[in-house]
């Protein structure tokens, strides 16, 4: 009688096509969904996993594609992973046996050289070299108006890797030379799966719609092109008609920072100066 075949769980199911891992990554990117791609580039005595072997891990650290090897290495890149896909920092997870560790000085968990070490606690002893990289969705800015200040966006956004979504009067769309997306009128998405970061530059055609539909976004920034007092009384407008205080925490308005800009390409730099500032002290802080 033929010795029965064990399976292995889903999660640990290899996927040794190089082919099928790359349709895995696209297909997360498509979805805009965060992950990390782990890739053995070393292995020294035995390790289950050879170089060049790839796992696509979810921000749960669990792994939904490829193949790293056994636990030995596991539990350590998976940690790693759930970092990186946090802060957008790739790192290379040395997982070594531990009384080589131990001759080296170094203890588990410790990094140098920017290499975090971990202990291999198998039986093997082996030795493996691992990088971590997230891919993360791009972040998307969306533009309320067409304006030049809003076509200014458009423009500079785009450059510096923006997903760019545009709203406006139908008329409008083609003044944009080219968004990623055009969206007639103002209905902004109320969720979405990446970062986004709302500019409402109407500058007086249609100022009240596009900035309450901006503020019932689930945007973490959004910005309003235009006086503080223009703010002050579309503030008190929609709260009569009401919309809660809470909702304008998120609002920056003037938009933008005060560089003393003047022309719409200044004002376009200073917005995205200012979330370039906020975006980026979120990953240091993460």
């Amino acid at each position: 009688m033929n010795a029965p075949v064990i399976t292995p769980p889903p999660e640990t199911m290899p996927m040794t096509d190089p082919q099928d891992v790359l349709s895995l990554v696209a297909a997360m990117r498509a979805k805009a969904e965060p992950f990390a791609v782990a890739t053995v580039v070393r292995t020294v005595s035995l390790t289950a996993a050879k170089a060049g072997a790839k796992a696509i891990i979810r921000a749960d650290g669990t792994i939904t594609g490829g193949w790293i090897g056994g636990g030995c290495a596991r539990g350590a890149v998976l940690r790693t992973a759930r970092q990186v896909i946090a802060d957008g920092e790739a790192r290379l997870v040395s997982v070594q046996p531990e009384e080589l560790l131990a001759d080296l000085g170094i203890a588990p968990g410790d990094e140098r050289d920017g290499v975090r070490f971990a202990a291999n606690r198998c039986p093997s002893k082996g030795t493996m070299d691992v990088f971590v990289e997230a891919v993360l969705p791009r972040a998307q800015l969306v533009i309320c108006g067409a304006t030049p200040v809003a076509k200014a966006l458009c423009d500079l956004g785009r450059r510096m890797g923006y997903e760019t979504v545009v709203h406006a009067p139908e008329a409008d769309l083609d003044a944009f030379a080219a968004p990623d997306r055009r969206v007639a009128g103002y209905a902004v998405d109320r969720e979405a799966a990446q970062t986004r970061f709302v500019v409402v530059a109407t500058q007086g055609a249609g100022d009240a719609t596009a900035l309450r539909a901006a503020l019932e976004s689930d945007a973490g920034y959004v910005a309003f092109v235009g006086s503080r007092l223009k703010a002050a009384a579309l503030r008190e407008e929609m709260i009569r008609a009401g919309l809660p205080q809470a909702a304008f925490e998120r609002l920056h308005a003037p938009a933008g920072l005060d560089i003393g800009a003047i022309t719409p390409e200044e004002i376009a730099m200073s917005i995205l100066a200012e979330i370039t500032v906020l975006r980026r002290r979120g990953q240091r802080a993460a």
